[in-house]
């Protein structure tokens, strides 16, 4: 079969399994059945006569034919849309930036970026989306972010083993943090000594697995008490200013802490850091992209240590 004879709905399905990286997550995206998106993954790559995704138990990756045909239908869908803007009576957003953003860069650094951009570049248009560092990856790859911050800790591998590897700049390397009640005998001092975490109660992540000892200060030589769960960093931060528990935090949440948290330094073991990433696809950036990693850069330079976040 020729490949002009490819539709639209099977890219735009395409372009969905690569992005969520499973095609039951793609399903429920595109409001789909699981097997919908399976027959059009099967026309399109019978068109193709190629494999473009390599199933894996933990998902699926893009082949290399994969990425070819990633590439022009993301300019292809992107046209489409357009072109239906432009109908509808829309204006063209040929100046739009998408970025994706980790949770905890949507407390202080996106918000300062972007009211930087709006005094300097008042006609770019930015949209943002958040996401886990894997699923911006996966939309990285299948175009339809042009920029992502990550978050990356150690041993600090690249974000996948796609190739080609994506262009990342690490914006800022910074120790991680204990958000402590402001009531709580830690808040006394400038400094939390590690000796000090053994049977405390923690608030971890809420999700399953070990997942759920994000928020506990790595390598605790005990079992933690996870006293609560929660996704959201401000109701995290909210459950520490409550006393409910303590939470690790990145640095560059100091500023978003609210009334009835510290935010202090741990000493007396090996230093915990965390990066933020800056990444996008290889090829050469637009002037909008350029503009846009510019400001967040700034931003991230911008946004103060941790050091002690006073509580009231």
């Amino acid at each position: 079969m020729d490949f002009t004879d490819v539709s639209l709905t099977a890219l735009r399905v395409f372009r969905a399994v690569a992005e969520q990286g499973t095609f039951t997550a793609a399903a429920a995206s595109l409001g789909y059945t699981q097997s919908a998106v399976s027959r059009q993954m099967a026309a399109i790559e019978r068109v193709a006569g190629a494999e473009l995704l390599e199933r894996r138990r933990d998902g699926v990756r893009l082949t290399a034919a994969g990425r070819v045909v990633m590439r022009r239908a993301t300019t292809v869908l992107d046209e489409i849309d357009a072109t239906a803007r432009e109908l509808s009576g829309l204006p063209e957003q040929s100046g739009t930036v998408r970025l994706g953003w980790f949770p905890s860069a949507g407390a202080v650094l996106l918000p300062t970026a972007l009211a930087a951009l709006r005094r300097t570049d008042p006609g770019l248009d930015v949209v943002s989306r958040e996401g886990t560092t894997p699923a911006l990856v996966r939309a990285l790859r299948a175009g339809t972010l042009d920029l992502a911050l990550l978050a990356s800790m150690p041993p600090f591998r690249p974000p996948d083993t796609e190739s080609p590897p994506l262009a990342v700049q690490t914006l800022t390397e910074r120790a991680l943090c204990l958000a402590v009640p402001a009531t709580h005998p830690l808040a006394r001092g400038d400094f939390v000594d590690v000796a000090d975490l053994r049977g405390q109660r923690w608030i971890g992540s809420a999700s399953s697995g070990e997942d759920r000892l994000m928020g506990v200060w790595p390598g605790l030589d005990e079992r933690p008490e996870i006293a609560h769960t929660a996704r959201d960093w401000l109701a995290k931060l909210h459950l520490v200013a409550t006393g409910c528990g303590l939470t690790t935090v990145p640095a560059t949440l100091a500023p978003a802490a609210p009334p009835g948290v510290r935010i202090l330094p741990v000493r007396g073991g090996p230093q915990e850091h965390r990066r933020l990433l800056l990444a996008r696809l290889p090829h050469p950036p637009s002037q909008q992209v350029t503009r846009v990693a510019a400001a967040l850069r700034a931003a991230a330079l911008d946004t103060p240590d941790a050091g002690v976040a006073p509580g009231t």
